[in-house]
């Protein structure tokens, strides 16, 4: 059984930073790809950013050089590193595991940029 637990969301202002946080339990987190999705209001989920057990990365273009994904396997936790953040960066921000194409998502952490 795996528990995927997001963490530091909240309301900020146009240009500051949050970092989010997502711990996971009851998995071998090491071997598996994470991965930080968001959904806004009237749209879909969408994919920001991924990082493979081997530390490699991809990001949206939308957050390029905004956002940084990082993983600390020793506490099974995966974060987001948001700078810059924009209004349209407002949505519900999980995590998620790719375990093999089984995808397990958190309950989602609420991401507001708003002045």
């Amino acid at each position: 059984q795996l528990q995927l637990v997001e963490s530091g969301g909240g309301l900020v202002q146009p240009g500051g930073s949050l970092r989010l946080s997502c711990a996971a339990s009851g998995s071998i987190f090491s071997i598996y790809t994470m991965g930080w999705y968001r959904q806004a209001p009237g749209k879909q989920r969408e994919l920001v950013a991924v990082i493979t057990t081997g530390g490699s990365t991809n990001y949206a273009d939308s957050v390029k050089g905004r956002f940084t994904i990082s993983r600390d396997n020793a506490k099974k936790t995966v974060y987001l590193q948001m700078n810059k953040l924009k209004p349209e960066d407002t949505a519900l921000y999980y995590c998620n595991q790719n375990r093999g194409g089984v995808i397990y998502w958190g309950q989602g952490t609420q991401v507001t940029v708003s002045i």
